[in-house]
């Protein structure tokens, strides 16, 4: 099964392009942890002993937090997880986290600025594999 931790230049595009101008977006994250984080790369952020991909991951969401309150973002919910109630009983996610952005502007100054990009590793070192799923709220469902 291929992994995915990051977009493509192609995904990310399409994605500025399908939200742009839509309002709020809520992302929908999915989250396989590694055994091990993985700092191969990453070694100016490396924790001085060895990490589990999870502790990772907090670490990832500690430093992240006040960026994401600064583009004016909230987590909605963060939890466990791991089979499907209904899905592949194949796919096995560790936790599932909901952001809510205010734009598709916002999210995106979010994730290019500085302060976040330099801890973004934290994610990548704690991720086996991903899955990040945007939308916008259905207003007319009746």
């Amino acid at each position: 099964m291929q992994k995915y931790i990051d977009a493509t230049p192609e995904s990310g595009k399409k994605f500025y392009q399908d939200f742009h101008n839509k309002g709020k977006i809520v992302m929908l994250n999915l989250l396989k942890f590694r055994e091990k984080a993985d700092y191969k790369n990453l070694e100016q952020i490396q924790p001085d002993e060895t990490i589990s991909g999870e502790e990772a991951y907090k670490l990832y969401m500690k430093n992240t937090l006040p960026e994401l309150k600064k583009a004016g973002s909230r987590i909605i919910y963060y939890g466990k997880s791991n089979d499907f109630l209904i899905g592949p009983e194949s796919e096995k996610w560790d936790a599932i986290l909901i952001v809510e952005h205010e734009s598709v502007m916002k999210f995106m100054e979010f994730a290019q600025s500085e302060d976040y990009l330099k801890n973004a590793g934290h994610r990548t070192a704690g991720l086996e594999d991903s899955r990040l799923l945007p939308s916008t709220e259905i207003k007319n469902y009746t």
